[in-house]
């Protein structure tokens, strides 16, 4: 186990198995050093388990646990392309969008939980760039998703086992 999985246990949060993609598009891309992961959805066994508008029918704090399991549903996939998520050598950005009530404007409070959790595991190196985006829909009807991009260390002994 990474030392960062390590981290997170101790946190009380276990690393899922990484969600298969419904469409057609791949989890994370790796171009030179940098990994693209694509939006997650906050799938807890496969399936979105809260859906609706932040704050109308999905509260603040559940919105924020969403984040959360977005952002292991985000690290799941990069240690399933790289072995392991030592791989990680930076969280460079991520983007949050949040499914909003008319007139809701504190986005940033719910990716803030996902910002905390990075920054907890990781370090300074979960310190990250970052947008907090207010949408109408998301796919499924789910509150939050999260896309991320991170510096990967390609030569590590850990990569691709």
């Amino acid at each position: 186990m990474s030392n960062y999985e390590t981290k997170l246990e101790e946190m009380g949060y276990l690393l899922p198995i990484a969600a298969k993609p419904s469409f057609d598009y791949v989890p994370v891309v790796v171009h030179h050093d940098i990994a693209y992961v694509s939006g997650q959805l906050p799938k807890v066994e496969g399936e979105v388990k809260v859906k609706g508008e932040v704050p109308a029918v999905v509260s603040i704090e559940e919105a924020k646990e969403a984040a959360i399991t977005c952002i292991l549903q985000g690290l799941a996939c990069i240690k399933q392309h790289t072995g392991s998520l030592d791989a990680i050598e930076k969280i460079i950005k991520i983007t949050g969008y949040v499914q909003s009530s008319e007139g809701f404007d504190a986005q940033p409070r719910v990716i803030d939980a996902a910002s905390a959790l990075l920054g907890s595991v990781f370090g300074e190196k979960g310190r990250h760039a970052r947008a907090a985006i207010g949408v109408n829909a998301l796919p499924r009807s789910t509150p939050v998703e999260i896309e991320m991009i991170a510096a990967i260390n390609k030569e590590g002994d850990f990569y691709g086992k």
